[in-house]
């Protein structure tokens, strides 16, 4: 694999130690960032290097998305609660699935989230294989997990995602993980949750799974079982460090303690929240807690964008608002919640620029009206504007484990033009194919 330099950046590592580097030169070889420092010192190229001359650009860690699913509906149907819009749209679409139209589903959701900066997807759908095709494809970094439900919901089994992870996990060099997917509580039942952990544990993998993300979630789950659903995941020994919980808008104090006491990471998911109407999470006591908690868009038909700087900023905004207090969720913070944190909520070396780390990087483009003015010389007020200015357009190059996926603007692994035409025509053959089989009473 080629060696890249790139050169004369704003270098905005996100490392413990907050090192920033006004004119720094960042070098990858292979997979793996090599070297960091200032461009005065950085090694000459060689013949053959691949140099990226980052000038009015940041340089900075892919974002990662913590809670995602591609998806093939935008827009479709989105003025409905969350319920209502599962029943009428969601699942009638999954279960329509066919590999051509998940493949291309894929397509369209990670060319989105690449052309963004997005650099990892915590990935939860259908159609495994189908998926793993279209992101060794393009090149993203995937962790995929299965719609796992009970049998007379018709989404996916337990077996379904231990076959997913016997075929794909671990492919395209390593890119391409595969995790448990529980749908949610009310698709659910104790012993599927007792049965999920136990081949989680078996086969040394982690769990996906949405949690208190609606009242009606919490109303259905304490009807049935007499406890809400963090309780109950936390009961029969689902929750641990090995797993990544959706949503959690209504947690009360026992169930973020429960969180915080077995390691369970969160997705914070604000623009979907909001959008479909399901509240506000109480993200500033999971953070007094102790708890980990990322980033995620969650699905284009629940938020219409996979744009992880909108989430950031929504991420800020709403809990301000909210809570009339402007010192909530700092711009540095938010940015290492959709970098640092989703890295260490899913195990892997990125999230931050550092020698060792893997070389998933990418470059913003400042020379904007939208960046101006902007101190150079600290990244206080370039991390502002990255939260609060910024958004997926400004990005101008995403590289994914050493190779570039996007530089320009222009993506260098897809045709966007075929991307666009083929996801169109699949979606049109899967709503032509949806029947629309409401839960049972």
């Amino acid at each position: 694999m080629t060696r890249i330099l790139i050169t004369h950046g704003m270098v905005l590592t996100l490392d413990d130690e907050g090192t920033y580097l006004e004119d720094g030169t960042v070098v990858i070889d292979g997979d793996r960032i090599v070297w960091i420092g200032p461009a005065a010192e950085a090694p000459s190229a060689a013949e053959g290097d691949d140099v990226i001359d980052a000038t009015d650009k940041i340089v900075m860690p892919g974002l990662i998305d913590l809670h995602f699913h591609t998806a093939l509906g935008k827009g479709y149907n989105d003025h409905l609660p969350l319920w209502e819009y599962l029943d009428e749209c969601w699942y009638p679409l999954i279960r329509a699935l066919d590999f051509d139209s998940a493949y291309w589903a894929a397509m369209a959701s990670y060319t989105e989230s690449i052309k963004a900066g997005v650099t990892t997807v915590n990935d939860m759908y259908r159609k495994l294989d189908a998926l793993a095709v279209a992101a060794e494809q393009i090149g993203i970094r995937v962790v995929l997990s299965n719609d796992i439900a009970l049998d007379e919901y018709r989404l996916d089994t337990l077996q379904d995602n231990v076959e997913a992870f016997h075929r794909s996990h671990g492919s395209a060099n390593g890119l391409i993980e595969v995790r448990f997917g529980i749908e949610w509580l009310p698709l659910a039942s104790p012993e599927l949750l007792r049965e999920t952990r136990g081949l989680a544990d078996e086969l040394g993998i982690g769990i996906h799974i949405h949690l208190n993300e609606s009242m009606s979630e919490v109303e259905n789950s304490l009807e049935r079982f007499g406890k809400r659903p963090t309780e109950l995941a936390y009961e029969v020994g689902l929750l641990g460090p090995d797993v990544v919980a959706a949503h959690c808008v209504h947690l009360n104090d026992d169930e973020i303690r429960m969180m915080a006491e077995t390691g369970t990471h969160i997705s914070h998911n604000p623009s979907s929240n909001a959008k479909l109407g399901n509240g506000i999470a109480r993200v500033p006591e999971m953070l007094a807690a102790g708890i980990n908690v990322g980033l995620g868009h969650d699905a284009v038909e629940c938020n219409n964008s996979a744009d992880m700087f909108e989430v950031m900023k929504y991420s800020s905004l709403m809990h301000r608002a909210q809570r009339q207090d402007s010192s909530l969720m700092p711009a540095a913070d938010v940015l290492r919640m959709a970098t640092r944190n989703g890295a260490k909520a899913l195990g892997h070396e990125t999230g931050q620029l550092a020698v060792g780390a893997k070389a998933d990087v990418i470059l913003v483009e400042t020379n904007s009206v939208e960046f101006t003015p902007m101190l150079r010389d600290t990244p206080v007020h370039m991390t502002s504007h990255l939260v609060f200015a910024a958004n997926g357009g400004m990005v101008d190059t995403t590289i994914v484990n050493g190779r570039v996926l996007m530089r320009g603007r222009e993506l260098t692994t897809v045709d966007e033009s075929e991307v666009v035409r083929k996801t169109n025509e699949a979606f049109r053959r899967t709503v032509e194919r949806m029947e629309v089989v409401h839960r049972p009473a």
